[in-house]
């Protein structure tokens, strides 16, 4: 599977600073030091629906990732899967009559070109599940003939008392654990599990469902959390810098992938920090398929917004806060777009050189982007009020703002 387009880093002069970001497996800032290449794996969309607000603010958190880490001078390898086979795509293909793999097709296509317009930097790996199943099955009959999975009535269950680091991703309780796995996608009430919170590593095939050759384990699919652990394994190894997502992935997803793998592996953990985004809300409730209160990005595309103006409305927000869109957020966004813009297109402006500064410092900070687009609003409204003699700084200002924030002004 191929991913997107990459649009240009511009070079900046000087070099940025280390990320310090939220582990929130140990609940506070850790410094991230990477080596040479920087590695990070992001889970990605179940592709039964377009690409919604909520789905771009976290790519946007993580492509920020990547321009703070690009602007150290380090490589960047990233990966990123698609779970192009799962119950909610062959419960929607059902539903509207169409073949599921074209349905998932369909809608990969169109995130590919809502990350491209919104200017997200591409995974140098991009890979979906379907594809990963053949490196899938191994680790399943691995975990098997190890004792940390058994079987139930032909599908697969993992065991988490396998692995003594179980539960330090989220830092939840059994308690709340279970009501998690029950909305999530878990079954911790099916009969004959050892643990109700046991996730399923491979289920076998269901008639009217799509199911694959899984060598000694029979036809079937696989669970949603061994799919990311092959291909992250594959190709990043045990240790890499960020798992990243969503919040609502901490638990089960990023709890039961760790376990996953430290089992697999002996080592720990799994990623050195475990970053999630905040949650998107419309009316007053969070932004989700099954609500089906979305705003899609293709769809404010189509309008006529400026995609610049979307990600500058999503960059107004802390990657970790919980927050609202509305369409005042989205007017703010294009009203600040519009002043960045003709700022930089004067001919001269202030000394540039304490701004790039003040970005850097403030994405290093936690990825604090709303503090870079002050400091881009303060030196606008030193632009717009008394100009400048610098002939240099409007160029350094929006190669700044493109390299570092993804805004091309």
């Amino acid at each position: 599977m191929h991913a997107w387009p990459a649009s240009e880093v511009p070079a900046l002069p000087g070099q940025g600073r280390d990320l310090r970001i939220h582990d929130t497996a140990t609940g506070g800032l850790v410094i991230l030091d990477p080596g040479p290449v920087a590695r990070i794996y992001v889970c990605g969309i179940t592709p039964y629906d377009a690409t919604h607000i909520g789905h771009a603010a976290t790519y946007n958190a993580f492509d920020l990732v990547q321009r703070v880490w690009l602007d150290t001078k380090r490589q960047v390898h990233y990966v990123q899967n698609v779970t192009d086979v799962d119950d909610p795509l062959l419960e929607r293909a059902q539903r509207d009559g169409i073949d599921w793999a074209a349905l998932a097709e369909q809608e990969t296509a169109l995130f590919r070109e809502d990350m491209t317009a919104l200017r997200m930097l591409p995974p140098r790996q991009y890979i979906g599940a379907v594809e990963s199943i053949p490196g899938i099955v191994p680790l399943v009959e691995r975990l098997r003939d190890m004792g940390a999975a058994y079987e139930l009535e032909g599908d697969v269950y993992f065991s988490v008392e396998s692995d003594p680091h179980f539960g330090k991703v989220s830092g939840l309780d059994a308690a709340a654990m279970r009501l998690l796995s029950a909305e999530r996608g878990g079954d911790p009430d099916r009969p004959g599990k050892k643990n109700p919170l046991d996730p399923m590593l491979w289920m076998a095939a269901r008639e009217g469902e799509p199911s694959w050759d899984g060598g000694s384990l029979g036809r079937g699919r696989p669970g949603w959390h061994i799919e990311c652990v092959a291909i992250a394994l594959d190709h990043l190894g045990m240790g890499f810098d960020i798992q990243g997502g969503g919040s609502d992935l901490a638990f089960p997803h990023h709890e039961m992938g760790a376990s996953h793998a430290q089992a697999l592996t002996g080592e720990f953990p799994m990623a050195k920090a475990y970053v999630h985004a905040g949650m998107v809300a419309l009316d007053g409730e969070k932004m989700s398929k099954s609500k089906g209160n979305l705003v899609f990005v293709s769809k404010l595309r189509r309008d006529g917004v400026d995609p610049a103006a979307i990600r500058l409305a999503l960059l107004s927000h802390h990657y970790r806060a919980d927050w609202e869109w509305t369409d005042q957020v989205l007017q703010d966004a294009v009203t600040r777009l519009g002043r960045w813009r003709a700022a930089v297109s004067r001919p001269d402006g202030p000394p540039a050189e304490a701004l790039v500064d003040e970005i850097r410092e403030a994405l290093a900070n936690d990825l604090d982007a709303p503090a870079a687009l002050t400091a881009v609003d303060r030196w606008t409204a030193q632009q717009e009020q008394h100009g400048g003699t610098d002939e240099g700084a409007p160029g350094v200002v929006s190669r700044a703002v493109d390299a570092l924030l993804g805004v091309a002004l």
